[in-house]
């Protein structure tokens, strides 16, 4: 007889229900083809449900000593710690990242735990004394009420966890809609959250499509959405939300770059180069998917070749792996159409990475390392975000050759330069236009003291996720102008105050 599958809650004030819904999906390990559990499309007067119970919630949540929420965030890294492997474990067998970078995906969000629990300092308004004679102003950062989160399957751990625990550190509530296709990592998150001392109703978790999307665009209780994902979808979110009134920020889809002077070293950029191409199989918008090969070092591409071939491929789980399985069978076949198609438009494909085999693994998603050379602006497989172990190399006379390259694509969420010279660096940093730059650096995310700061095509919305700016997000600033008068003072008070 066999064992009945697992279904994943909703979490709606406090408590983990089963959802009433017609309208489920299979999670599916990527590397075997297992069913692992059961999503449910949430139904309307669920997730209608959810953000009621965080509106509720918000009127006392928002008056909670700002201490005792750094102290539960205190807490909730603390038990992160203790379950890595277990939270690592979930997250590998549904979204197929090996062990490590599925430890790495938790850790980085770990670090924007960290950061909330020092919300005492973060929240801090300004104040000026005595702008006129006896008058004060002051500015107070107060939470905006509930806000809402929709992330994406490539890092369900991360961008959760950029997410919800600033937002309620703030003293907002908050609603999450985590991936339908990866949401197990997310759910036993939330748990730890609970656990940590989050109250019932301060933290809600939806499940669904399109549907549940749009609620969260529209619903007038929900004051500010943040968004990760696809450019289509946060395009569609950042308009909609906006009509609505509400503030938005949507991180998007990237095409990175990454120039290789002549001067750089060697084996350490081609070992940056292999891992930052096609670590996590490729699906991540900070991935290098673009190498430009500056004068000499065009001949560096045949070792980089070799470097790529010697990638283990195979399932998370198995030791030694370095690229795991593709999310989806659907994933699968776009990343191998987009190959083919690379193929039609002339680039020349040095390493053809379609159908491994892979023992043990017959039926996985996967895709070997991929890289072609000759590729042009034109190429489709330029254009578009392949999200998979491809990387395209494209060749520059010179450095403000490969700075023209980089400008005129579209996107900008991120650009590395690997070079010894520091004229060279500076000159890059400054002519580049792209928000995140690394300096032999490959994957340039700022750690949460910064902010994440993509720029133009993958990002819609002033400020970004984590670090300081999203405190600004989060948050309503109020301007308090005051002033006194002692006691003895007598006769009629003048409201107007002159700031003569």
């Amino acid at each position: 007889m066999s064992k009945p599958i697992p279904t994943v809650k909703l979490l709606i004030n406090g408590e983990f229900v089963e959802s009433a819904t017609s309208q489920w999906r299979d999670i599916v390990n990527p590397a075997t083809q297992e069913v692992l559990a059961r999503v449910p499309f949430a139904t309307q007067e669920e997730m209608n449900a959810a953000v009621a119970a965080a509106k509720e919630a918000f009127k006392t949540w928002r008056k909670t000593p700002i201490g005792a929420r750094a102290r539960i965030f205190l807490r909730y890294q603390q038990l992160i710690r203790e379950h890595m492997q277990e939270l690592a474990a979930i997250l590998t067998a549904e979204q197929g990242k090996t062990l490590p970078d599925a430890e790495g995906d938790i850790f980085r969000g770990l670090e924007v735990v960290e950061h909330a629990a020092g919300i005492g300092t973060l929240q801090m308004g300004e104040l000026a004394n005595n702008v006129a004679s006896g008058v004060d102003t002051f500015t107070l950062n107060q939470p905006l009420g509930v806000c809402a989160g929709i992330t994406p399957f490539n890092f369900p751990a991360m961008i959760p966890l950029w997410m919800f625990p600033m937002a309620i550190a703030c003293g907002n509530t908050f609603v999450l809609k985590p991936s339908e296709q990866d949401p197990m990592v997310t759910m036993r998150l939330a748990e730890l959250a609970l656990e940590a001392g989050i109250p019932a109703g301060v933290l809600n978790v939806i499940h669904g499509g399109a549907d549940a999307v749009n609620l969260l665009c529209d619903h007038p209780d929900i004051k500010a959405i943040s968004f990760v994902g696809s450019t289509g979808v946060g395009t569609h979110v950042y308009q909609r939300a906006s009509l609505a009134g509400k503030r938005v920020q949507c991180m998007m889809g990237a095409k990175n770059h990454a120039v290789v002077m002549p001067d750089a070293h060697k084996q350490q950029t081609l070992n940056n180069l292999v891992g930052a191409a096609f670590g996590a199989a490729g699906q991540r918008c900070m991935a290098v998917s673009v190498a430009v090969l500056v004068g000499e070092a065009n001949e560096w591409l045949p070792e980089l070749v070799e470097k790529a071939r010697t990638l283990k491929v195979g399932a998370g789980v198995e030791p030694g792996t370095d690229v795991g399985p593709l999310i989806s069978r659907a994933a699968l076949e776009r990343v191998n159409g987009l190959i083919a198609r690379g193929v039609e438009e002339g680039a020349q494909l040095l390493l053809d990475g379609r159908n491994p085999q892979v023992p043990g693994y017959a039926d996985g998603n996967f895709v070997a390392p991929t890289i072609f050379a000759g590729v042009t602006p034109e190429m489709t497989i330029y254009k578009e975000e392949i999200f998979g172990p491809v990387l395209c190399v494209m060749q520059a006379a010179t450095m403000d050759e490969a700075i023209q390259i980089i400008n005129a694509n579209p996107n900008g969420n991120g650009t590395a330069i690997f070079t010894r010279s520091g004229a060279a660096a500076r000159h890059f940093q400054e002519e580049i236009d792209v928000g995140q730059v690394g300096i032999n650096v490959p994957i340039p995310v700022p750690v949460p003291l910064f902010s994440f700061t993509g720029s133009r095509g993958s990002k819609l919305g002033d400020l970004g996720p984590y670090g300081k700016q999203v405190i600004q997000f989060y948050t309503q600033t109020k301007t308090v102008t005051e002033r006194w008068f002692d006691e003895a003072e007598v006769g009629a008070v003048n409201t107007t105050i002159s700031l003569k």
